[in-house]
């Protein structure tokens, strides 16, 4: 892969500070991963909400729908399963899930054991957008990485995944059941 000789934001910024502070020069090295990623997030956080709103969804509605989906048969958990993948509160978990329902893509379904127990489940027609809007959304993450190879892609995920895991991004996977 040939590397690019271009200079992006963050090597402007360390050069400046680099420049006004050389005493800090040793102590910068975070700032061209950290910002890096910063800055990365920003990009793919523009992408996702262009991206969701083109199928009448919000990101978080798209989060929903996506985890209902690849949760498998028959594409239903509780809310309180959605929240840790949400990463959002109760109420905001039961605002999607109200918006969403009336848009026809979830129904609130009453366990038939416990009565009490409620479970959000995917209507066809959510299931439907679900399966259409994840293939395009891989397609454009793809794209979005298109300047890596795979294999720089694999090599990266790696150590992005030991970060994560370090600072506590732990999930189960939610359950039907």
């Amino acid at each position: 892969m040939e590397k690019d000789s271009a200079q992006d934001v963050v090597a402007t910024i360390v050069g400046e500070w680099q420049k006004e502070r050389p005493d800090l020069a040793e102590a910068l090295w975070p700032v061209d991963v950290l910002a890096r990623i910063q800055r990365m997030n920003r990009v793919i956080d523009k992408y996702l909400k262009a991206f969701t709103a083109e199928h009448g969804l919000e990101v978080g509605e798209f989060d929903v729908l996506v985890s209902l989906r690849r949760s498998g048969p028959p594409y239903a958990l509780t809310a309180g399963a959605l929240i840790p993948a949400a990463m959002v509160t109760s109420g905001a978990i039961t605002n999607r899930i109200d918006r969403m329902e009336a848009k026809g893509l979830v129904e609130r379904v009453r366990d038939g054991a416990d009565r009490r127990s409620v479970r959000i489940r995917l209507t066809e027609a959510g299931a439907t957008l679900a399966d259409t809007v994840m293939e395009q959304h891989l397609k454009h993450y793809a794209r979005l990485l298109a300047p890596l190879d795979r294999e720089t892609c694999e090599a990266l995920a790696g150590p992005l995944r030991t970060l994560l895991l370090a600072h506590g991004d732990t999930l189960t996977p939610p359950t039907a059941g």
